[in-house]
């Protein structure tokens, strides 16, 4: 039966027609993965997640919100990106300039190109270790299975490190307000209580969303 079916997909000339779906599908199950995984996303939700958790506002914003503003954070640093993706590989293919192999080809170039500018050579030496390959002269050389998660665990380093430096003018509050506190009795009443409108005003005054945005989209140029 499946004889027969090859052998009508190959007279009908809908063989290749039948496998563009399944590619198609394929790609479009892959990606969110591909979104968080070779892109900014990672990075700017975790700094994004950290600010929130330091303000200590709990839910607000809400999820939906910053996982939203990443999204967009995200095609805005990857734009450029995509661009030259669209300009090499995805144009071309649908205008039936080269192959579908020839075009997945010069698709991974710009993304690689991207995730290494942003990856260390340690973690890179990592996952190529483990895999018990030899380490290329050119890292672009390396597949995406070894550049992926080497891309990603740099990405988790880099916004930690942002997340503490945010973190520290938060603690110094609550530092502040809990000594004032114990100083004066008040042990029964919540040192988050009483800290958390100083943090939001501070925040405020300074315009943090404006600086950690601006520190997140600067971290990638």
């Amino acid at each position: 039966m499946i004889n027969n079916l090859v052998d009508v997909f190959s007279n009908t000339g809908e063989s290749s027609e039948v496998i563009d779906l399944y590619l198609l599908l394929i790609i479009v199950a892959l990606i969110p993965s591909f979104l968080v995984l070779t892109t900014s996303f990672t990075r700017i939700i975790v700094v994004l997640s950290f600010t929130r958790n330091a303000m200590g506002t709990q839910q607000t914003p809400p999820n939906q919100v910053l996982i939203g503003l990443a999204l967009f954070l995200s095609l805005f640093v990857m734009k450029p990106v995509y661009e030259e993706v669209n300009e090499t590989a995805l144009s071309p293919y649908m205008n039936g300039e080269i192959t579908r192999e020839e075009a997945f080809a010069e698709a991974q170039s710009p993304i690689k190109e991207f995730m290494l500018d942003e990856t260390r050579t340690s973690d890179l030496e990592l996952f190529v270790d483990l895999s018990g390959e030899d380490y290329p002269d050119v890292p672009a050389d390396l597949p995406l299975t070894t550049i992926i998660p080497a891309f990603s665990i740099s990405e988790l380093r880099t916004a930690f490190t942002m997340g503490f430096l945010i973190f520290i003018p938060f603690l110094v509050i609550d530092v502040v307000v809990a000594s004032i506190l114990m100083s004066m009795g008040m042990f029964m009443l919540s040192p988050v209580m009483i800290s958390l409108p100083f943090k939001l005003l501070l925040f405020v005054l300074v315009d943090g969303w404006y600086l950690v945005v601006e520190s997140l989209v600067s971290s990638f140029f």
